[in-house]
């Protein structure tokens, strides 16, 4: 019965695949039962066609358009028996070379035996009109690829394992899959595959891996490795490795130290010394973090030729700009020019935007070709409307295209396709993480100028680094840091109180008739309220600011002033449900036609194409805001425009997208907004930092209002903990340097 969570056995035939995503398995299949009920049955179930016989154990569950249907959790697969049954198979197109017409001739000759002579003696295909020796060949090999991935599908299901790692698995070792898991199922922790750990580990144990195996302990080295990029660390000191790798698979420590050799040699990991203590890389980070250091003391060491009368050539850009350049704005430009790398940088209110605009006004006079670029769409954009010019993303920048064959990014330019650009300007570099950097450098030709702009005191890159503070605080090359605050800029509370917050004193909270405010509300629901209340009524009827100018921001996904149930609130009111507009509930999820929505993950593949015009592309990266313009329940899909790019989903990968009425304020980087609504209410206090403060207040660039309790607001500015990431880049631009 249906909205049961009762498991069920339910045996029938695939009488039509409505949907199927080639790469998980995912699948809406029409499903005639053995009693000769039509069903919808979904969930992963890859590679099935019509006329296809299986056993679905589920559940019934109730969907919201489309009413009953039966959620599959395991399946087995029953191959056809008797010519009739064989020939509707084979005319699906099950396999690759045979149709509705050769699937006849070969039943109509080969009859109940037909699966037998394709799988042992393909080469007798060739008996049927129409198919050549070449032709049979290629038929028995694609039908036992298929079968091939079928019966790795169901290993890796009977073993409580994905069943979405069967095409990689496939891919990379044919028919030896099963064979090269037995020999070692760790091999599935490893990035290209992306299993985690602990399904692994479970799965290799019931197959008889002793706990202090060397297959188990290395994989396990690795995967603690790998896991620790999402802390920003580059690099782990060898002994703090062991211990928590040592701790995830309860052996001795010195088990895990006596392996550190074997990986290093094998390539699978880097053991090096920094300050005489041992520490452990994964080989990626090793390669690019020497080479960003070894490049960058290249270019600072690496003066470029300017005219003689540099200074006279500024004063011309200034009388055209209408413009007086400060002093030290006027030393930036000028470094710019004649270095061939510099760092700009400096708090909001010192004047970056006119700098870099002054810069690029010099670099057109004495004819360098600059090009624009930030870490993220958002930053790009804001880039675009500040300078007057265009912006690309880094990824875009540098074509960033994914390659299937070995899971990772690649990217058009490098060494030897470089950007045909004189001077490359990337804004927001605190956001910049250390492979970014690495391919960004590869892909400089020579002589090419690489300005850095940012603020090291925002908030570090979601990637593994600390690139740009490196950078600064090795005094190795040349930077500039702005620190005059302009008049106009000291009559603006947001940025007197962002660089008092920065400075660790407390923001002015009483001040009123400025841009900003702060609200006491001490109950986490009142303050949940309040923030309601300002984005539906009280800064769109009051200030004229309408709330798709507003962005909520919090500390914390979690409690009730969080992200979560902010969006939950926000969404009730701002996009209410109305008839006629489409919605699609995914787990607690819920969206609908009009949400504004957020990328919550790097997709590389995924295809958009332009709004206006014919532009395609791939790509749609984490932190990318949009607005749902469709929903299409028949098709299984919700379309999504990211600015002027428009992108289609399959409901399957919904999951990669969250609402952003609110989001955090790690999600905020790189971003600006008219209006910002800041949730100040109790969360872990490793989120109530004075940088996550500091970078929430500089995202506003007009109005910007606290809500919550000002005992918090103290504990932020405070707390000056900043989470510390291993990162050699710093030494090592000092030992080399």
């Amino acid at each position: 019965m249906a909205g049961t969570r009762e498991q069920e056995l339910i045996r029938g035939t695939v009488a039509a695949v409505l949907y199927q995503n080639q790469e998980n398995g995912y699948s809406v299949i029409r499903f005639t039962t053995d009693q000769g009920v039509t069903i919808t049955v979904v969930g992963t179930i890859p590679m099935c066609t019509p006329g296809e016989h299986l056993a679905v154990t589920g559940h019934w569950e109730d969907h919201t358009t489309h009413g009953p249907q039966f959620r599959a959790e395991f399946l087995e697969r029953v191959m056809p028996s008797g010519a009739e049954a064989i020939e509707t198979y084979l005319s699906a197109r099950a396999i690759k070379g045979i149709g509705p017409r050769t699937a006849s001739r070969i039943v109509k000759l080969f009859g109940d035996q037909t699966f037998e002579i394709m799988e042992q003696h393909p080469e007798r295909l060739a008996e049927v009109p129409g198919i050549s020796p070449q032709k049979a060949k290629a038929i028995g090999q694609s039908f036992q690829k298929q079968f091939g991935m079928r019966k790795l599908l169901e290993f890796l299901l009977s073993n409580g394992l994905p069943g979405e790692l069967a095409m990689p698995l496939y891919k990379a070792y044919g028919d030896l899959a099963m064979d090269a898991l037995r020999d070692d199922p760790y091999l599935l922790t490893e990035d290209y595959f992306g299993a985690a750990f602990a399904a692994v580990d479970q799965f290799a144990v019931h197959q008889g891996i002793e706990a202090e195996d060397f297959r188990r302990v290395q994989a396990a080295t690795v995967y603690t490795l790998r896991h620790n990029l999402g802390n920003g660390h580059t690099f782990l000191p060898a002994e703090k490795l062991c211990a928590a790798t040592a701790t995830m698979i309860n052996v001795d420590p010195d088990v895990v130290r006596e392996t550190l050799g074997d990986l290093n040699l094998a390539g699978k990991l880097v053991v090096d010394t920094l300050r005489d203590i041992s520490v452990c890389y994964l080989p990626e980070y090793y390669e690019a973090e020497t080479y960003v250091a070894q490049r960058m003391l290249e270019l600072a060491a690496t003066p470029q030729q300017v005219p003689d009368r540099l200074e006279g050539t500024l004063r011309a850009v200034q009388q055209e700009l209408g413009t007086e350049y400060a002093s030290e704005q006027a030393r930036a430009i000028l470094t710019a020019a004649r270095s061939s790398v510099m760092l700009l940088t400096g708090g909001p209110g010192t004047g970056k935007t006119t700098t870099v605009n002054g810069i690029l006004g010099l670099f057109d006079r004495l004819g360098i070709k600059t090009v624009l670029a930030a870490p993220t769409g958002r930053a790009a954009n804001r880039l675009k409307e500040l300078c007057g010019r265009e912006a690309a993303t880094i990824h875009r920048l540098l074509e960033t295209q994914f390659d299937p064959e070995s899971g990772k990014l690649c990217f058009m330019h490098d060494e030897s396709e470089p950007l045909k650009a004189d001077a490359v300007v990337v804004d927001e570099t605190s956001m910049v993480d250390i492979l970014l950097m690495e391919a960004l450098l590869r892909a400089l030709k020579p002589q090419c100028r690489l300005i850095l702009v940012g603020d090291p005191d925002q908030l570090p890159s979601v990637g593994a680094g600390n690139l740009f503070s490196d950078l600064i605080r090795s005094k190795k090359i040349p930077t500039v840091r702005l620190t005059e605050i302009f008049r106009q800029a000291r009559e603006s509370l947001i940025i007197m109180n962002a660089h008092a917050i920065n400075g660790g004193q407390l923001p002015e909270l009483t001040v009123k008739n400025k841009d900003f405010f702060f609200l006491q509300r001490r109950d986490m629901q009142r303050a949940v309220d309040t923030i309601v209340d300002l984005c539906v009524r009280r800064l769109p009827q009051n200030m004229g600011i309408p709330a798709d100018q507003i962005q909520v921001l919090s500390p914390t996904r979690k409690n009730e002033a969080g992200t979560a149930a902010l969006n939950l609130r926000l969404q009730a009111v701002l996009n209410p449900p109305a008839p006629g507009k489409q919605e699609h509930k995914r787990g607690k999820m819920l969206f609908r036609v009009g949400d504004r929505v957020m990328q919550i993950k790097n997709n590389y593949d995924i295809m958009w194409k332009k709004t206006e015009g014919f532009g395609v592309g791939t790509g749609v990266f984490n932190g990318d805001v949009g607005k749902v313009t469709e929903i299409d329940p028949g098709q299984e899909t919700m379309t999504v425009v990211f600015d002027d790019r428009q992108v289609e989903y399959t409901f399957d990968l919904l999951g990669q997208l969250e609402l952003a009425y609110a989001m955090t304020v790690h999600k905020s980087q790189g971003s600006e907004y008219r209006a910002v609504i800041l949730s100040v209410s109790q969360a872990n206090p490793y989120l109530l930092t004075r940088s996550i403060l500091y970078t929430a207040v500089t995202r506003a660039r007009e109005l910007l209002i606290l809500v919550g309790d000002p005992g918090v607001v103290q504990q932020m500015v405070e707390n000056n903990r900043q989470s510390r990431r291993y990162s050699g880049l710093k030494l090592r631009l000092e030992k080399d340097g």
